[in-house]
């Protein structure tokens, strides 16, 4: 498995992006790239630009989405940690014979065309991990 090439990106789980957007963009000064629902998540996400890394802000769009059952369980704050990769795939498989345990055994449909998937935070040091690889 080569490496991660970069921290792609942090997740942050917010109740309302509306909400939570001015202090990234007004406050911050960060740059918006935009938002878009990603329907599969059952989530809606705007990123911001701070260097060659993003801020996600990750809003439920479903009570039973995995961000609802985490901001009920423990409130808005840092949910994820994303590594980008150049190869999911072949990252999955080299995780899954090192005895990682994975949320998703293949790639899902992310925001920003990328293709995600996360490691179960039992096998990563308490921190939930999403990999993922930019598609074009």
């Amino acid at each position: 498995m080569q490496p991660p090439s970069q921290i792609d990106h942090l997740g942050i789980a917010v109740r309302s992006i509306d909400e939570a957007s001015p202090l990234y963009r007004d406050v911050l000064g960060l740059e918006c790239e935009g938002t878009e629902v990603i329907p599969e998540q059952k989530v809606r996400v705007a990123f911001f630009t701070i260097g060659q890394t993003r801020i996600e802000l990750v809003e439920p769009t479903a009570d039973d989405s995995p961000i609802a059952k985490f901001l009920a369980k423990k409130g808005p704050g840092l949910h994820h940690i994303a590594y980008r990769v150049d190869d999911l795939s072949a990252t999955l498989a080299a995780l899954k014979a090192a005895g990682v345990r994975l949320i998703h055994e293949t790639s899902q449909d992310g925001g920003h065309s990328m293709q995600i998937a996360f490691a179960h935070p039992s096998s990563t040091n308490g921190v939930l991990t999403e990999f993922c690889q930019h598609v074009r």
